[in-house]
């Protein structure tokens, strides 16, 4: 050995890293003490020996590929790899040569476990939050998404990773979205609220930040965190209409009685010249009292707003009570080609105040002729539930509803009709509220709506 290869072996004994040298049979060459240490071995029992006889739970590992790798293609290797036997982890970098393949190797275990550490930190993060956090690649791919998003939609993880985020947005939410997910992909984190799409079809409400992936400066994904704000968003929805309810409270009664002394006024008058008048202009008359009549109802539902009065309530027949609604707008249906059929269970009384829930009927039923220009049938039920509750349920073959505007149904002065106020439905709900019922519209444009109303029986003691 001449005084170069001393001074190199004296080199690689000094390094901090392990080396080891091996020859074509994959027999020990020359062992560095930093290697003899940290493989807990004495160099001198290793030299001359087979690298997988002395260590060959090694065979099933990484380094039994990559060394032979190295040699069979010439060609330098990098790896990182547990080793067991030592609970050791190991950066090997492996460089080969006609004589063999010569190992430096440093041990890693600290780094490891502190990298494992804290992408167990980001992992819990990722799963355990209660918000809906998934990330996508730039095409808008999901590649993860936690349990909280399969909750929040209703699809698997699975089912999930076969998808881009835009099947799952409303239509009408889509280009909006599509904006904040480009500018998100161009590196500008968005926040914004748009409409997802459940797996079951409903629209969940959902608030959404999208924050660029970035790896090396450059923008390799988005991630996203979604929350759920369907249940905040129906809380705004009444609280708009608690407000306009209350402004119209203050406003009804001031109006209601400022209209109906000049109106009582012009009704008389009107009453007095039509008995003179010549019969070519009787017809503009009539169209005055009608408008006048128009007028008195409204002022009627403006004063029912402003003052709630109290109420007596008795134990009454509901099915007696529509039949009631039913004389009085027969020659309305009639004029107007609609058959009203009526199919009534044996249903027990409810406790209510019985000229309130006929203003409600008559309500549904004139909204649905009207809703019929060219007529058609209504079909109204009247039954009990399975929860003891009786409903009524009015069907109608109508124009119906666009889903957008039917939210607003009940919002005072919000109407589809053309003459309407939005005070008759408002009017409704109102009363049916104040009995602890419910009233649900169910619509679709073009093939008409549905009014389901539901009333809780109280028995007499």
């Amino acid at each position: 050995m001449n005084q170069l290869e001393i001074d190199a072996l004296e080199i690689l004994d000094r390094i901090t890293d392990g080396f080891f040298s091996v020859d074509t049979n994959w027999n020990f060459t020359y062992i560095n003490s930093e290697a003899a240490r940290l493989l807990f071995r004495n160099r001198e029992d290793l030299l001359g020996k087979n690298v997988w006889f002395e260590f060959p739970e090694a065979v099933n590992l990484p380094f039994y590929v990559q060394y032979h790798k190295a040699v069979r293609e010439q060609v330098p290797v990098t790896f990182s790899s547990f080793f067991p036997p030592l609970n050791t982890w190991f950066d090997v970098r492996a460089y080969p040569s006609p004589n063999g393949l010569s190992v430096y190797f440093l041990d890693v275990t600290v780094e490891k476990k502190a990298a494992s550490k804290k992408q167990q930190h980001y992992k819990s993060l990722f799963e355990q939050n209660p918000d809906a956090v998934f990330s996508f690649d730039l095409e808008g791919n999901y590649l993860s998404v936690n349990s909280a998003m399969e909750r929040l939609l209703g699809y698997t993880e699975k089912e999930f990773l076969q998808l881009t985020y835009l099947p799952l947005v409303e239509e009408a939410e889509l280009q909006r979205t599509r904006n904040h997910y480009e500018k998100a992909a161009k590196g500008y984190t968005q926040h914004y609220e748009t409409k997802a799409l459940h797996k079951d079809g409903r629209v969940v409400h959902v608030s959404v930040t999208n924050i660029p992936i970035i790896v090396d400066n450059e923008v390799v994904g988005v991630y996203g965190i979604a929350k759920d704000i369907t249940d905040q968003k129906s809380t705004e929805l009444q609280l708009i209409k608690s407000e306009k309810l209350s402004a119209v409270g203050q406003l009804s009664a001031s109006i209601a009685h400022e209209i109906r002394n000049p109106l009582t006024a012009l009704k008389g008058f009107i009453q007095i010249m039509r008995s003179s008048a010549p019969s070519k202009e009787i017809g503009y008359f009539e169209i005055m009292a009608d408008e006048i009549a128009r007028i008195e109802q409204i002022t009627g539902e403006l004063l029912m707003v402003a003052k709630p009065q109290v109420q007596q309530f008795h134990y009454e027949n509901l099915t007696e009570i529509f039949q009631d609604v039913t004389t009085l707008l027969g020659s309305q249906a009639l004029m107007n080609n609609v058959d009203i059929k009526v199919m009534s269970e044996d249903i027990p009384l409810v406790y209510c105040v019985a000229h309130q829930i006929k203003q409600v009927f008559i309500n549904l039923i004139k909204n649905a002729i009207e809703s019929m220009p060219t007529g058609g049938v209504i079909h109204v039920r009247l039954g009990s539930s399975h929860t003891g509750a009786v409903f009524i349920q009015v069907h109608d073959q109508g124009c119906g509803i666009p889903e957008g505007l039917l939210e607003n149904i009940g919002i005072p002065f919000y109407t589809t009709k053309q003459k309407g106020t939005g005070l008759g439905m408002m009017t409704s709900f109102k009363i049916i509220e104040s009995h602890t019922g419910t009233m649900e519209i169910s619509s679709k444009e073009g093939e008409g709506t549905i009014v389901r109303i539901s009333l809780p029986v109280h028995f007499v003691d």
